[in-house]
């Protein structure tokens, strides 16, 4: 065998094909109606959301300049994979060449790596707004709230280039079917013909420090928080402070809960339908429920949607 039949072969040059989610539902046509409704209230939502914290001032504080970072994460998010899936339904075509699937990959293991250390900060934001109001301003000044956003993004895209040219180098001889919609890592390691054996274990390692380093710092945060609130004398102070609280555990539960199950439980727990539907959830749905949890239960954004509301409306 030449080199280049070899190379042709053996590193992923030749296209991979998705399986995808309409490969196992009775009407491939509905669904795909159903999750191109989700992808434009997800994009809309967000989109509005992120407008609003830049164009309101009084949104323009750390918590909502976070906020508007994960609703960028998720725009991004759900556009790496949704778009080509859908697209692929429409034109009957289900393949992804190696080169896309490792961009794919890359994309989606940076977001997703960003979101779990932005989730952290944002915990931290609130431990600091609750139990030191006093020294907020100093403790989360415009440069420190910079430096922590930009942190996120960084450790975020060290993650997908560890990651990525690590799987996509490996020689997949198998099948070339993935069984899933997207290139997610677990789902193209089971193509590899080699022993990956090794590369499981320390990437289960570092999905263990990704996921206990930022739910270590959200534990304890939330632990002081709810010791201040204990001790708060004003029930309006504790029911506001419980308020933003809980939208932000709500998105830590739903985005964390997927992970774990993700990437640390055991393979005797994993079928790729489960894959698929966990993953379906925090990469489809929970783009769509996150502005709606910091929107619908935020009387400040809610404020400032009806003011732009008014404004356009004097204006038109």
């Amino acid at each position: 065998m030449d080199k280049s039949t070899w190379v042709t072969n053996h590193t992923g040059q030749l296209d991979f094909i998705l399986m995808g989610l309409f490969s196992e539902s009775r009407h491939p046509a509905f669904l795909c109606v159903v999750i191109f409704v989700i992808f434009l209230i997800a994009l809309s939502g967000n989109s509005i959301l992120i407008l609003l914290i830049y164009s309101d001032a009084h949104l323009h504080t750390p918590m909502y300049y976070f906020i508007s970072q994960l609703s960028l994460m998720d725009v991004m998010y759900i556009s790496v994979t949704v778009p080509k899936m859908l697209m692929d339904q429409v034109m009957g075509v289900n393949k992804i060449s190696a080169p896309e699937c490792g961009m794919q990959m890359f994309f989606y293991v940076t977001l997703g790596g960003s979101e779990y250390f932005l989730l952290a900060t944002m915990a931290y934001d609130r431990y600091v707004a609750i139990c030191h109001p006093l020294h907020y301003s100093t403790l989360m000044s415009h440069k420190v709230w910079q430096f922590l956003v930009s942190g996120c993004w960084f450790l975020g895209s060290v993650d997908g280039f560890i990651f990525t040219p690590i799987t996509m180098t490996f020689p997949f001889c198998k099948s070339r079917e993935i069984h899933h919609f997207f290139c997610e890592i677990p789902a193209v390691m089971k193509l590899s013909c080699s022993d990956t054996s090794l590369y499981e274990t320390l990437m289960y390692l570092c999905c263990v420090l990704m996921l206990l380093i930022p739910m270590t710092v959200i534990s304890s945060s939330y632990l002081f928080i709810l010791l201040t609130i204990h001790r708060m004398n004003s029930a309006e102070g504790r029911k506001k402070a419980l308020t933003t609280c809980s939208s932000h555990m709500t998105v830590v539960i739903l985005f964390y809960g997927a992970a774990i199950y993700t990437y640390m439980l055991p393979i005797s727990y994993h079928t790729p339908e489960k894959d698929m539907a966990v993953s379906a959830f925090y990469t489809i749905l929970t783009p769509v429920l996150n502005p709606l949890i910091y929107s619908l239960r935020n009387k400040e954004v809610l404020g400032a949607l009806r003011k732009a509301m008014n404004r356009r409306f004097i204006l038109s």
